[in-house]
Parts: structure tokens; sequence; C-alpha cells
């Protein structure tokens, strides 16, 4: 599945935004649709995910409290609402799908298909 993310910006610590990650040409189906960050010099990092069977969400502790993952699905778009963003929040975000266990969810190499990124920049 194609997938296409949008909805980063610049915003000031404590801000919000929500980004976008959208299906083309078809529906994410029963994939789990998953976000990750990369900030320079950094390895990709899971942020969030949202299970295809049965909507379950999961985030990394970073971000638990303060994103909310959730998914349209007659959109053919999941979203990732940013709030109370902070300066380490600044990465490029990318959404992806896989078929994983649920035990590999936040392993970014059970993830099959990635969306381009999109930057987020949080300043101080």
């Amino acid at each position: 599945v194609q997938l296409q993310a949008s909805g980063g910006g610049l915003v000031q610590t404590g801000g919000s935004l929500r980004l976008s990650c959208a299906a083309v040409g078809r529906t994410f189906g029963d994939y789990t649709v998953g976000w990750f960050r990369q900030s320079p010099g950094k390895e990709r990092e899971f942020v969030a995910c949202v299970r295809g069977i049965g909507g379950r969400t999961y985030y990394a502790d970073p971000v638990s409290g303060r994103f909310t993952i959730s998914r349209d699905n007659a959109k053919k778009t999941v979203y990732l609402q940013m709030d109370t963003l902070e300066p380490e929040d600044t990465a490029v975000y990318y959404c992806a799908v896989s078929r994983a266990v649920l035990s590999a969810i936040r392993d970014r190499g059970s993830y099959i298909s990635w969306g381009q990124g999109t930057l987020v920049t949080v300043s101080s």
C-alpha cells in the first residue's frame, strides 16, 4: 500500500500539530499503521501505532499522554494528534504499515511500506 504523510510544520513549545497518513489507491485493510520519527544523528524510533484488527493503540513512553493516534477507515487516513509539543519532538515523522505480531509492532524492521516523511520542528 502506498502512503502519503502530511501535516508537519513549525510550532512553538507547548503547541499542537496533527499529522495525517493517507492510503493511496486502497484502504489500510487489516494492516497495523504506525508512526516513527527520526532526528539528525539518531535512529528512526517508534512513536505510536494502531492495530488493524480491534483498533488498539500503542505509544512510546516519551509521547504517551501527549500524542493520540486514530484511524478513519472511511477516509483511508490515520492521524497523529500531537499536543504539548517539546523541542525533543523535532524530527521527520514517517508513517508505515505492518502485518507484524503484537510483539514486533514497535520494531521498524517489521514495517513493509513507508510514507515519504513530514518534518516537525518545535521551537523553544
